[in-house]
C-alpha cells in the first residue's frame, strides 16, 4: 500500500544503567519518504537506529520495521535483508581492496544490483584496486554508499553519511540519495546534524531532544505552518501574553514585537488586531530556526 508506514516506532524506551538514550520515542516513515532524522549528541538518534536493525532491545515500547518487530531475533534477519545501513564510522574491511568489497558484500544480497554497483564505482571515481585502509574519508563514505545502494533492499539506514565531508563530497553524496530514492520503492531514513543536508533532500523530518520526538511530519507543512510574526507599534510594544493557537515564543523590542508560531499567523493577526498595531508582516521560518526553537530553545 502507498500509505504504508515502513518504520513505526511507539513509546518505545531503552535506558543504559538506569539512564535513559530513549524514553517514550513515537515515530513513523511512511513508504518512500526521505526521512531526515535530527537531534542533538545524546538526543538518542543512533540508538533508535540500532533498536530498529536489532543490534539493541527495547527496556519497553515497540520497534517495527515492514511490520517485522525488530526485537523479535528471527524477525531482525529479515529485517537486516531489506535494509542496508551505512555507520556513521563507515565500518569497512580495511585489508581487502574496494573491489574485494563489492564483491563480498554483494553475495548477502539476493537483489544486489551488478550493473548499478558498476555506476556507482565510476560516478565516485573509487579506485577498484586500492585497500580500503588508503581510502580517504571520502572515499570511504562513496564505498559504503555504493553498497548500500547497490544492496538491492527497501530501505537505507544511514548515520551520519556526510559527517567530516568537504561540500564537493557532500554534495554527490546527496545528489546520488536523491537519484537512487527517485528510482524506485526505496525508503530513505538518515540521521544527521546537517540541517542544510537535511533541508535540500527530505521531504519528511523527526526531531528528537532528550529520547522522544518534538516534532515529526512532512518538512513542507512543518514550513508552512511555522511562521515568525513581525508587530509594529506607534510606541511601544505592549506587554501582552498572547494566546493564539502554536505560539512559541514572543520577544519585546521597542516598538517591535516578535512572534513565533507553530498554526502560522491568522491567529495572532487577530488577537493583536485590537492593539491597533502600525504593521504586522508574516516572515518565514527556516528548518535551522525550527530546530533552534524546539530543541535549544528548550534547553
Amino acid at each position: 500500500m502507498a500509505d504504508e508506514n515502513v518504520i513505526e516506532i511507539a513509546n518505545l524506551s531503552k535506558s543504559y544503567d538506569g539512564v535513559d538514550a530513549v524514553a517514550g520515542l513515537n515515530l513513523t516513515v511512511p513508504r518512500g519518504a526521505i526521512c531526515g532524522l535530527l537531534g542533538r549528541n545524546g538526543a538518542g538518534k543512533t540508538t533508535t537506529i540500532k533498536v530498529l536493525l536489532g543490534m539493541v532491545r527495547p527496556t519497553s515500547g515497540s520497534a517495527r520495521v515492514f511490520g517485522l518487530a525488530a526485537d523479535d531475533p528471527r524477525a531482525s534477519v529479515e529485517i537486516r535483508r531489506r535494509a542496508s545501513f551505512v555507520s556513521d564510522d563507515k565500518d569497512l574491511y580495511d585489508a581487502l581492496t574496494v573491489d574485494e568489497i563489492i564483491r563480498f558484500t554483494a553475495a548477502f544480497y539476493p537483489r544486489w544490483n551488478d550493473d548499478l554497483a558498476d555506476e556507482y564505482l565510476e560516478r565516485f571515481a573509487l579506485p577498484e584496486g586500492r585497500p580500503a585502509k588508503k581510502l580517504s574519508r571520502g572515499m570511504r563514505t562513496k564505498l559504503a554508499l555504493l553498497l548500500a545502494l547497490s544492496s538491492g533492499t527497501e530501505l537505507l539506514i544511514l548515520d551520519e553519511p556526510t559527517a567530516g565531508l568537504d561540500p564537493a563530497v557532500t554534495d554527490e553524496v546527496l545528489k546520488a540519495l536523491v537519484a537512487h530514492a527517485a528510482r524506485g520503492d526505496v525508503t530513505v531514513f538518515m540521521s544527521s546534524h546537517q540541517l542544510a543536508d537535511i533541508e535540500q533532500i527530505a521531504d519528511r523530518v523527526a526531531i528528537i531532544d532528550r529520547g522522544r520526538a518534538v516534532l515529526n511530519g512532512e518538512l513542507d507543512e512543518i514550513r508552512a505552518s511555522y511562521r515568525r510574526v513581525r508587530v509594529v507599534f506607534d510606541g511601544d510594544a505592549p506587554d501582552v501574553a498572547l494566546r493564539s493557537a502554536g505560539v512559541i515564543r514572543s520577544q519585546r523590542n521597542g516598538r517591535v514585537l516578535t512572534v513565533l508560531s507553530s498554526a502560522g499567523a491568522d491567529g495572532i493577526r487577530a488577537e493583536v488586531a485590537p492593539l491597533e498595531p502600525v504593521s504586522v508582516d508574516e516572515l518565514p521560518v527556516t528548518l535551522k530556526d525550527i530546530f533552534l526553537e524546539t530543541v535549544v530553545g528548550e534547553g
